[in-house]
């Protein structure tokens, strides 16, 4: 990001004043908004405009205006690059010295935030979420955010949180989080069907029945051999005497499946989280359904941080509307 060094006449030092004491220009340091002082101060420590920028949760365009009116100011040029390295002049040294002292001496206080907690079911959290969540904190790192994974019904149960996103039934939320919610809201029908890796995948050996899968290695994540919607899958899992895999890391079930042949249920939209993954529809009779529930807390302290979460969810959803169709 490019921040131009005012140009100073050939020969003279930026912005000084003939005659002027090289120090004295320090004495204004005092006067200086405090916000702007930590507007200063955020960039120096960051060495980049845009990092400072999403630290006090600005807009790039006005810390830069806001710095470029310091240099007025203090009639000094105080950023210079080093190559591609955004770093402090000579003076911009002597300032940020100066105003460290000073806020030292003012005990300025650091802003609080606001702690918003998300419980969220790992397998949402690790293939739909994760990514917006990653933006959504590049773009606000001031932010105060606790994130829960949920992997069981006893898990959600137990946790307390101010926003929460779980899976159930398709028809009814519960079991739901323990405590008061505003009414849960369904994001997503999620059909769950067996995948395999594509490069182990030949069109001729694909399995075509539950029979077929005897001639597979079978790899389950133990949360979901809990859940009744997905019984059909979990009996045929029960009743192996060899070839399958407990796990209870899903990204270990993720791996085994993309590297050792291995067949694990998904939500049907994982071939859309990962190409490599295939979908083998049909050998099931019974559909295995589960809905994507979010709730907010009713007591929930901060409803504008709240908000801000919410939409990021609803949104991520919303753009991901046909990986669910």
């Amino acid at each position: 990001m490019d921040y131009l060094e005012p140009a100073a006449p050939q020969g003279m030092m930026p912005y000084r004043a003939p005659g002027e004491p090289r120090e004295a220009w320090l004495a204004l340091a005092a006067g200086i908004d405090p916000e702007v002082a930590r507007y200063f101060l955020i960039s120096a420590r960051c060495g980049c405009f845009m990092q400072a920028a999403r630290s006090l949760n600005i807009k790039a365009t006005l810390l830069r205006k806001r710095l470029a009116l310091l240099e007025e100011q203090m009639r000094r040029s105080l950023f210079s690059y080093q190559g591609n390295v955004l770093a402090l002049s000579r003076d911009g040294l002597q300032l940020q010295a100066r105003l460290v002292t000073l806020a030292n001496e003012r005990r300025l206080p650091v802003q609080e935030q606001p702690l918003i907690r998300l419980a969220v079911a790992e397998t949402i959290l690790h293939d739909i979420l994760g990514r917006d969540l990653i933006s959504l904190l590049r773009r606000n790192a001031s932010v105060r955010l606790e994130i829960v994974s949920i992997d069981s019904p006893q898990a959600l149960q137990a946790v307390e949180a101010d926003v929460v996103l779980w899976l159930a039934g398709v028809d009814s939320p519960q079991p739901g989080p323990g405590f008061a919610t505003h009414p849960p809201q369904a994001l997503a029908c999620l059909d769950y069907v067996p995948h395999i890796a594509k490069r182990y995948s030949r069109l001729a050996a694909r399995p075509d029945s539950v029979d077929d899968l005897a001639d597979y290695m079978l790899v389950q994540w133990q949360p979901d051999g809990l859940v009744e919607a997905l019984a059909p899958w979990n009996h045929v899992v029960e009743q192996r005497l060899a070839g399958v895999v407990q796990v209870q890391a899903y990204p270990l079930m993720l791996e085994m499946i993309r590297c050792s042949a291995c067949i694990g249920l998904l939500p049907r939209y994982m071939s859309c989280f990962d190409r490599g993954l295939m979908a083998l529809p049909g050998l099931f009779a019974q559909d295995m359904q589960r809905q994507v529930w979010m709730a907010v807390n009713a007591g929930a302290a901060h409803p504008q941080e709240v908000q801000m979460i919410v939409a990021m969810v609803v949104n991520t959803f919303e753009e991901r509307r046909e990986w669910f169709g």
